[in-house]
């Protein structure tokens, strides 16, 4: 299973903690995608290698030159950071928000359209917190795939790892 992880390019202390929890209770082994390795990111990145997850960083143009640890796969995708979001929630099976602004919010929107199962952590002290009061299960009237809150990273990993959540997102 691959799992593309949306979350803020700076980072708070808040925010690598919770990445740290998330990592710390998955207890799966799926394909982590990400952006880039600055910000939450290079924080997702690290946590995942510590556990001996694979890692693919689809980078932007404007950041093709950022150094990554020698274990992560890297994509230069010659694209600006939007294109670069079609590319990372296009190869995922899953879609998980750890929180963020518009970038964050565009790639659970651009989820959403193109039928990704999304899993969003509010609580987090960005914007993305605010989608949950707007959007409750579905972003619009097509109801194209239900999007799951969770305030908790403890809780989040445990629903990415379900094998319902694997089977849906082999399959669907």
């Amino acid at each position: 299973m691959q799992v593309a992880i949306a979350v803020h390019s700076s980072l708070t202390k808040e925010l690598e903690n919770k990445i740290r929890r998330f990592f710390e209770n998955l207890k799966c082994s799926p394909t982590i995608l990400v952006g880039g390795y600055w910000g939450g990111m290079k924080t997702v990145v690290d946590e995942a290698l510590k556990r001996k997850l694979k890692v693919i960083a689809i980078l932007p143009v404007e950041r093709e030159d950022v150094e990554l640890p020698s274990e992560v796969i890297r994509i230069n995708s010659g694209c600006e950071y939007r294109c670069r979001s079609v590319i990372l929630v296009r190869s995922a099976d899953l879609v998980v928000s750890l929180g963020g602004e518009v970038g964050t919010t565009i790639e659970i929107f651009m989820a959403y359209a193109m039928g990704k199962k999304t899993l969003v952590l509010t609580d987090t002290g960005f914007s993305t917190d605010r989608i949950k009061n707007t959007f409750q299960e579905y972003f619009d009237n097509r109801k194209v795939m239900k999007v799951d809150y969770y305030s908790s990273p403890e809780e989040l990993a445990e629903e990415v790892c379900k094998p319902a959540i694997q089977v849906r997102t082999n399959f669907g």
